[in-house]
């Protein structure tokens, strides 16, 4: 059913998102835990698994992304509900691990609904994932892509520290004992949903995005082509 490729694809996504909630866990929770801090290690981290994994996955790392991907047809409907599962089941894991390392469980920290975390993730999200789509959309080398979309996650989360923990990612919510539906579930799929499609509509040139419809390919589920009519 999964050929060599599609699993790469799948472990990477897997991986990506729990090694980025690892990270933040072990930052967040440490005598240095400050939103500089942790949105620095954030960053890095993304940039780093995204240069390891490229020839996997396109790295998002996060169900906002994806979910911001689908809505411009760079990613199939199958390989968005995979790639979800998997994202959320690696924060999972890293949650598992990082309790196993502080040898104690781990209390909520996502509070209750409030608008202005739900504005704060939003906003952060959408400045990373405008940065992100910029990356795939220009078609720059691996490395390049890398290093500034780890740079836009990093701006992201800066952006969103003020008025909220600034995770920008449900799976990292998941892991780190914040999942709460209104703030920062819901914040980062709004915020990613409209940066990329922002970028898609006012910025990107026809024929954009080879990386996603190359590895939509080896799902057999061939991409829509994002030419304008």
């Amino acid at each position: 059913m999964f050929g060599k490729r599609k699993l790469a694809a799948l472990l990477a996504e897997f991986l990506g998102a729990g090694v980025l909630t690892l990270l933040v866990l072990s930052v967040q929770r440490s005598t240095i835990g400050v939103p500089f801090f942790v949105a620095a290690a954030a960053g890095l981290t993304v940039a780093l698994m995204m240069l390891v994994l490229s020839d996997a996955s396109e790295g998002h790392f996060n169900p906002a992304v994806t979910l911001g991907m689908w809505t411009v047809r760079k990613v199939s409907t199958v390989r968005a509900i995979l790639y979800i599962a998997v994202q959320l089941l690696g924060g999972w894991a890293a949650y598992g691990l990082y309790r196993y390392y502080a040898n104690s469980s781990l209390q909520q920290i996502g509070g209750h609904y409030a608008g202005r975390i739900l504005v704060a993730e939003s906003v952060g999200a959408g400045i990373f994932a405008f940065g992100y789509a910029a990356a795939v959309y220009q078609k720059v080398s691996p490395a390049v892509r890398a290093s500034f979309t780890g740079l836009a996650f990093m701006l992201g989360v800066i952006a969103a520290s003020s008025a909220a923990i600034g995770l920008l990612n449900p799976a990292v919510a998941l892991g780190v004992r914040a999942w709460v539906w209104g703030t920062y579930v819901a914040g980062p799929v709004i915020g990613a949903v409209v940066g990329i499609n922002l970028y898609d509509l006012l910025f990107a040139k026809s024929g954009t995005g080879v990386v996603a419809e190359g590895i939509n390919q080896s799902f057999n589920m061939p991409a829509k082509s994002s030419k304008k009519k």
